[in-house]
């Protein structure tokens, strides 16, 4: 498995008075980014929201601004491989190594709501924007919060709208895959929809846990076969987590080298 330590040694070295103001520059560009996103997305919003239901137009857009995030900093090579498996929906599941790799799966190619920590909900600007798009806060170790946030799950589910968890829970230290927790595979079980797992790896020493700061790597997202959900009852849910847990984590030892 791709470690923090594979990611700082693979990456091309750059010298600390080049990296220093390419970053600066980059986090410039993020702040008129996200200055000019989110007035943007409002009137989105407020165009779509009649007949847009499930805010994919809102959605989309947020998506965008993700991806445009990325090319901010030019030292992270970032990509996606696999393909979409056709209709939905899914509950898409990733095991999650840092902050980044929610900007690399901006690049998925369908529109899917995120069920995230309440604290990203809460920051200037950012937490808006989020909110406009329709994703979905859970307040972690609260299982009221937890309940509310799987419920609005099943409602986007429910009118075929894809649902995108991080069955760990929280970022690793050292960019390694901790245990997953069961709620995602319940989710998938109860709604009756297929898991679609993506690997992703090269993420942790982009944005390391434990501050704002930016470095060098090579990220990469894989999308991996779905897996049905056919025949499985609520208390299967472990097993199904094992079974997708385990496909991630082959994948991810055939994913080159950040």
């Amino acid at each position: 498995m791709t470690s923090a330590r594979q990611d700082a040694v693979s990456v091309p070295q750059l010298s600390r008075s080049l990296y220093v103001p390419i970053a600066a520059v980059g986090y410039v560009f993020v702040l008129l980014i996200l200055a000019l996103a989110l007035p943007i997305q409002a009137v989105l919003l407020a165009l779509t929201v009649a007949f847009d239901r499930n805010r994919v137009v809102a959605g989309r857009f947020l998506r965008f601004v993700g991806v445009a995030i990325t090319k901010t900093f030019p030292p992270w090579r970032l990509k996606l491989e696999g393909r979409w498996p056709g209709a939905g929906p899914y509950v898409v599941v990733a095991n999650h190594q840092s902050m980044l790799d929610i900007l690399l799966l901006s690049r998925m190619p369908r529109e899917m709501k995120w069920v995230a920590k309440e604290e990203l909900f809460k920051i200037p600007w950012v937490g808006t924007m989020l909110r406009m798009t329709g994703d979905i806060p859970v307040r972690r170790g609260d299982a009221e919060s937890g309940g509310e946030a799987l419920g609005k799950a099943k409602g986007y589910l429910a009118r075929g709208m894809n649902v995108m968890m991080f069955p760990e829970g929280t970022r690793s230290a050292k960019g390694r895959m901790l245990p997953f927790k069961s709620g995602a595979f319940r989710l998938a079980i109860e709604a009756g929809v297929p898991v679609l797992p993506v690997a992703v790896s090269g993420t942790a020493h982009g944005m390391p846990k434990g501050g704002p700061w930016v470095r060098p790597c090579r990220g990469t997202a894989r999308i991996l076969a779905p897996v049905s959900v056919e025949g499985l009852k609520p208390e299967d849910a472990p097993k199904l987590r094992d079974l997708v847990r385990a496909r991630i984590e082959e994948a991810l030892a055939t994913l080159p080298p950040a």
